[in-house]
C-alpha cells in the first residue's frame, strides 16, 4: 500500500549521445515507476529515444551486479564468488600499494563515456589516480582525430547553434546518422526540410537518415577529405566565394588556393567513387545556397585520414561566408561552449613529481598492444570503469590476450558482467544514473543538465566517487580534494566567473534541472569572425598543426586499407567494412538487455546484391567476415542500401551474445589516425564467405 504520493526527480541521460536529454523520474515508495523526457527543456521537448524510454529495464534488470565479487575461475571464464566491500577494497589497496612501491605507473585507469557526467566521469577518479602517480590515459577512442582537425581550423569545439538550423536552405549531413544517434537534433533538421531546405546525406551506406534526405551520396569509406578538397577547388575556380569574409576572417587563403588547384572533381572521382559531375554539382549547389549548413559527425574521423578530413570540411563555410548566418556554418560539437573547469574537476596538480619517473601516457585505443608490450614499467594493474574495452577496443583478439594475463591485476566497476568484467580479479557493483548525483555538459546543444538521485542504490552498488573516496582512505592519502562531496564537485564543475555560466549556476540547475548557457539566441558564433584560434581567424593555414610539425594546410590522407591505397591487401580482402552504431544499442550499453537484443535480432552484415552473388551468398545466411586480424560471424542482409565493395555491420555486440564469441572488433585495426591518436575503425578491408 502506498504511503506517500509519487514524487518527480530531475535527471539527465548519461550516455554518449549529443542530445543529453533532461529527464523526469517518477518515484513511488522508493521505486522508480516512470521515466520521461522533460517537456519544459526545449531541446529534449518531452521525448526520449527508444532506448532510454525503457531505462527502467536497465535499472531493475536481473543482470545487475549487486555485490562485490572476486574471481574463482580462469580469466575470461566469468566465474566469481561474493565478498564484502571491505575485502574488495582492502585487496585493491594492498595490490596498488605493493605495485606503487616499485613504480605506480604500472597501474592504469581505463574509462571513457559509460557516463558523460562531470562528477562520476572525471572528478574523484582522476584525482585518485593522479595522486597515486599512475599512468595517464589518453582517451582517444571516439573523436580525438576529428576534434583536433576541427580545433586546428576553428579553434575550439564550437559551431552552429543546433536550434537555429531550421532557417538553412541547404544542409549536408556528412558522416552521421542523426535519426539513430542525434534524434532530437534530427527534429530541427526535419523542420528545416519542411521549410524548404534541401537535405543531402553523405554516407557510404543508405542509412536511416539518408533514406529521409533529398539526395544520398555514397563515397568510398575514408575519402571524405578528398571530396572536401575537390569542393574547395570548384568553389575557388568558379568564384563561389565570399571575398570580404575571407579577407577579414580567414588566414592562408592564397596558400589554400594553391594547394587545392589540382584537386579537381576529376582527381577526386576515382578516389571517392563519386562521378566528377556529381562532385562538381554538389560544390556549386553548396556555393550558391544561403545559408548553407554542414552537420558532420565523428563517423568520418575513424579512418587513417580522419583528422584531416574533418579539417578540410571545416574550411568550407569560411570560403562561402556561411558563418555569417545563425543557420549557416557547420556543427561537429557544441562542447567547447561549456565553461567546464576540467583542472578543478581532475586536479592534475596532485600528480607527484619524482626524479626519473615522469608521467607516462597510454593511448586507450590500443589497450591490447599496451597490455602486451608496454615496458618501463609493464602494466601490472588496470582499473576499468565507465567502459568495456574487451568489446569496444579495436583488434579485440589482442585485447583479450592482454586481459587474460594471469599476472595482471584487474578491477572492473560495472553495472553488469560485461565482456571485460569476465576478466576481472575484483568485480565491483556500480550505480545507475538514477542512483547518484551528477551534472552534465553536452556536445549536441547548449543546455547543461543536472542529475539528482531518484532511488537508493540497488543492492550494494556504489558510485565511482564513493569508491575512490574509500580507496583514498585505505591508501592513506590525506589531501582534502580526494574526499570532496559529490554535491560540492557538481557545484564547481562550471567556471562560475565565466559569463556563459550565468544560466547554469547550481541554483539555476537545482530549480528546474537544466539551464541554457548565457549565449545569444539564436547564436551565430563566427558571424564577425572572432574564431578561438591563435590568429582569431579561421585558419586555412594552421599555426597549431605547424607547431606540431604537421602539414599546416588542408591535404589528402588516403585510407590505410582500400583498393586505391593498398591494392595488394585489397586483392585478398576486397570489401571495405564499416561498423556504425546499431539503432538499439549505444556502443555496448543496452546490448545485454533482452528487449534491445531482440529488436536488433543478432549480428548482421549488409552486403550489396552484386557482392553477395559473386560469393554465392543468399539473404539470411550465416557469414564469416575475416581478415588477417581475426573473424566474426553475422547474418547476411542483402541490400542495395550499401554501395558495391562496402559491407556494413551495425555494432557493438557483446561478444558473449554474438553467437560465436567475437564481434566486429575482431577484424578492426589498431593503427592510428593521421592526428589525435584516434582509431581507424571504419578503415578496414575484409573478405566475406558463408560460415
Amino acid at each position: 500500500m502506498s504511503t506517500a504520493p509519487p514524487s518527480i526527480v530531475r535527471a539527465a541521460c548519461p550516455h554518449d549521445c549529443p542530445d543529453t536529454c533532461a529527464m523526469e523520474v517518477t518515484v513511488a515508495d522508493g521505486r522508480a515507476v516512470k521515466i520521461r523526457g522533460a517537456a519544459d527543456m526545449p531541446f529534449t521537448n518531452g521525448a526520449l529515444c527508444t532506448k532510454v524510454a525503457h531505462y527502467l529495464d536497465r535499472v531493475y534488470s536481473e543482470q545487475r551486479l549487486l555485490h562485490p565479487m572476486k574471481r574463482v575461475g580462469r580469466k575470461g571464464e566469468g566465474r566469481f564468488e561474493r565478498i564484502s566491500w571491505d575485502e574488495a577494497l582492502d585487496t585493491i589497496a594492498t595490490r596498488f600499494r605493493d605495485i606503487a612501491a616499485d613504480d605506480a605507473r604500472a597501474i592504469l585507469p581505463y574509462s571513457y563515456a559509460g557516463t558523460m557526467g562531470l562528477v562520476q566521469g572525471e572528478s574523484l577518479d582522476r584525482r585518485f589516480f593522479h595522486r597515486l602517480g599512475a599512468s595517464l590515459l589518453d582517451r582517444t577512442i571516439c573523436a580525438s582525430a576529428g576534434a583536433l582537425g576541427w580545433k586546428a581550423t576553428i579553434g575550439a569545439s564550437i559551431g552552429t547553434d543546433p536550434e537555429a538550423v531550421i532557417e538553412a536552405k541547404l544542409i549536408l549531413i556528412w558522416g552521421g546518422n542523426p535519426v539513430v544517434s542525434n534524434l532530437h537534433g534530427w527534429r530541427y533538421l526535419q523542420e528545416a526540410k519542411r521549410r524548404g531546405a534541401k537535405l543531402v546525406c553523405i554516407d557510404p551506406r543508405r542509412s536511416e537518415t539518408a533514406a529521409k534526405c533529398d539526395v544520398h551520396l555514397a563515397p568510398w569509406p575514408g575519402t571524405d577529405g578528398a571530396l572536401a578538397l575537390a569542393m574547395m577547388q570548384v568553389l575557388i575556380a568558379d568564384d563561389l566565394l565570399d571575398h570580404d569574409y575571407i579577407a577579414r576572417h580567414t588566414l592562408g587563403f592564397a596558400q589554400l588556393a594553391e594547394r587545392v588547384h589540382d584537386c579537381t572533381p576529376e582527381w577526386a572521382a576515382p578516389l571517392t567513387g563519386l562521378s566528377a559531375d556529381v562532385i562538381r554539382s554538389l560544390a556549386r549547389e553548396y556555393g550558391a545556397a544561403t545559408p548553407s549548413l554542414i552537420r558532420l559527425n565523428y563517423g568520418l574521423n575513424r579512418c587513417a585520414g580522419g583528422g584531416m578530413a574533418v579539417r578540410n570540411i571545416a574550411c568550407l563555410p569560411a570560403l562561402t561566408g556561411a558563418w555569417r548566418y545563425p543557420a549557416g556554418g557547420a556543427l561537429l560539437s557544441t562542447s567547447g561552449n561549456f565553461p567546464i573547469d576540467h583542472k578543478a574537476l581532475q586536479r592534475p596538480d596532485l600528480y607527484p613529481r619524482q626524479e626519473g619517473r615522469p608521467p607516462r601516457t597510454i593511448n586507450m585505443a590500443f589497450i591490447g598492444d599496451a597490455l602486451l608490450e608496454a615496458r618501463d614499467p609493464p602494466i601490472r594493474a588496470i582499473y576499468v570503469y565507465n567502459s568495456n574495452p574487451v568489446a569496444v577496443a579495436p583488434d579485440s583478439n589482442r585485447v583479450k590476450a592482454g586481459f587474460a594475463r594471469e599476472d595482471l591485476f584487474c578491477v572492473v566497476h560495472e553495472l553488469f558482467q560485461t565482456d571485460t568484467a569476465d576478466y576481472a580479479d575484483i568485480l565491483l557493483p556500480a550505480t545507475s544514473q538514477l542512483e547518484h548525483r551528477d551534472v552534465h555538459g553536452t556536445y549536441g546543444h547548449l543546455y547543461a543538465v543536472a542529475n539528482f538521485p531518484a532511488i537508493a542504490p540497488q543492492g550494494e552498488a556504489r558510485p565511482n566517487t564513493e569508491v575512490f573516496r574509500l580507496l583514498a582512505e585505505r591508501m592513506g592519502f590525506a589531501e582534502p580534494a580526494l574526499f570532496e562531496s559529490d554535491e560540492n564537485i557538481a557545484a564547481a564543475a562550471f567556471r562560475l566567473g565565466d559569463r556563459r555560466a550565468l544560466g547554469v549556476t547550481p541554483a539555476a540547475l537545482a530549480q528546474r534541472g537544466w539551464g541554457r548557457l548565457n549565449l545569444p539566441q539564436p547564436f551565430a558564433p563566427f558571424a564577425e569572425g572572432s574564431f578561438p584560434t591563435p590568429s582569431g581567424k579561421c585558419e586555412f593555414h594552421s599555426s597549431l598543426l605547424a607547431a606540431m610539425g604537421q602539414d599546416p594546410l588542408p591535404a589528402w590522407h588516403p585510407p590505410a586499407e582500400s583498393p586505391v591505397s593498398n591494392p595488394a591487401l585489397a586483392a585478398r580482402y576486397p570489401l571495405a567494412l564499416i561498423t556504425p552504431p546499431a539503432r538499439n544499442f549505444l556502443n555496448t550499453s543496452f546490448a545485454n538487455l533482452p528487449r534491445f537484443r531482440d529488436a536488433e535480432g543478432g549480428p548482421r552484415l549488409q552486403i550489396h546484391p552484386d557482392d553477395a552473388a559473386a560469393r554465392g551468398i543468399a539473404d539470411g545466411e550465416r557469414l564469416r567476415i575475416h581478415n588477417d586480424r581475426g573473424e566474426f560471424h553475422a547474418r547476411a542482409e542483402v541490400t542495395g542500401d550499401v554501395r558495391r565493395g562496402v559491407v556494413v555491420s551495425p555494432s557493438v555486440w557483446w561478444q558473449k551474445f554474438s553467437g560465436d564469441g567475437n564481434n566486429a572488433n575482431a577484424v578492426t585495426s589498431s593503427a592510428s589516425t593521421d592526428m589525435g591518436g584516434g582509431t581507424i575503425f571504419y578503415d578496414c578491408l575484409v573478405e566475406v564467405a558463408r560460415a
